[in-house]
């Protein structure tokens, strides 16, 4: 059986996304009506400037006790995040996961455009396990090479 791609195995082909202006209270809205746990932060439509996702609320606004209707998305999400290009293997997506420590990667055309955010929850369990064997024989080769 052939591995999957991100793009194949994303569950939201739609883009859930706000402005950077828009309030943490309007992001979240916007995902608890699409039943997601990230949103993608796109200016002018086109560029993606960051990631707001449930831990970055958990950590940077209620843990700060910021208030969710007057805090502005761009100011506690994640700028600049690391993507993938739809073409990129699961496991390589994982792995890029397990090694960044995130749950969420933008998916992102190499001609820019954003075509949805890959999860770990798309990843099926054979593809963690072999992002997790990827990993070992990397830090293998590391260790050899040292």
């Amino acid at each position: 059986m052939l591995e999957r791609t991100v793009f194949e195995s994303i569950s939201h082909r739609h883009l859930i996304s706000v402005a950077p202006g828009a309030s943490v209270l309007e992001a979240v809205w916007a995902m608890t009506a699409d039943n997601g746990g990230s949103v993608l932060v796109i200016d002018k439509g086109t560029v993606l400037k960051g990631i707001l996702t449930e831990h970055d609320l958990l950590t940077r606004v209620l843990a700060k006790g910021l208030d969710p209707k007057t805090t502005q998305v761009a100011a506690v999400m994640t700028q600049n995040p690391h993507t993938v290009e739809p073409e990129v293997k699961v496991a390589e997506a994982v792995l890029t996961m397990m090694e960044h420590g995130i749950g969420y990667l933008p998916v992102v055309s190499s001609a820019g455009k954003i075509m949805g955010i890959f999860s770990v929850r798309d990843a099926l369990p054979r593809e963690i396990g072999d992002a997790a064997s990827l990993a070992e024989f990397n830090e293998q080769v590391n260790d050899a090479l040292a």
